[in-house]
């Protein structure tokens, strides 16, 4: 079971999420901040860190940008997987989330089967890492 922080300002992209954990019987715990923001308040207010985190890049108040670069300066918080779920195939985006230090980019399919098969390769993915299981 993955403790996952799903920062997404979209409230259709996470019933999308929270379907497909549901339909593929995960019991992983998912947490949801709306932005950037909230995303750090609960990361540093809690004393259980989640094992990956996925990232929305487009977002008011703060976004994924800024908030991948205010986690990787942090000691503590810099080591969480960080996934960048978006819309955006800007190459410019993926390559600068890299550079920062993300652990992968998966861009939204618009078909609800594509992305179901793409989310399921991510949490199969990260529930056999090692990482996740130190």
């Amino acid at each position: 079971m993955l403790n996952v922080l799903f920062i997404e300002d979209d409230a259709i992209e996470t019933m999308k999420l929270n379907r497909t954990v549901s339909k593929l019987q995960l019991k992983h715990k998912i947490t949801e901040a709306k932005n950037g923001e909230e995303g750090l308040e609960f990361l540093k207010s809690n004393e259980v860190l989640p094992d990956i985190i996925l990232l929305d890049l487009n977002m008011p108040k703060m976004s994924g940008i800024e908030f991948l670069e205010i986690l990787k300066a942090d000691d503590v918080l810099k080591y969480l997987p960080t996934i960048v779920l978006t819309t955006s195939e800007n190459r410019a985006d993926l390559l600068e989330c890299y550079r920062i230090g993300i652990a992968g980019y998966v861009i939204k399919p618009l078909k609800y089967e594509d992305y179901e098969k793409k989310l399921e390769s991510v949490f199969t993915y990260w529930q056999n890492n090692e990482l996740v299981k130190a």
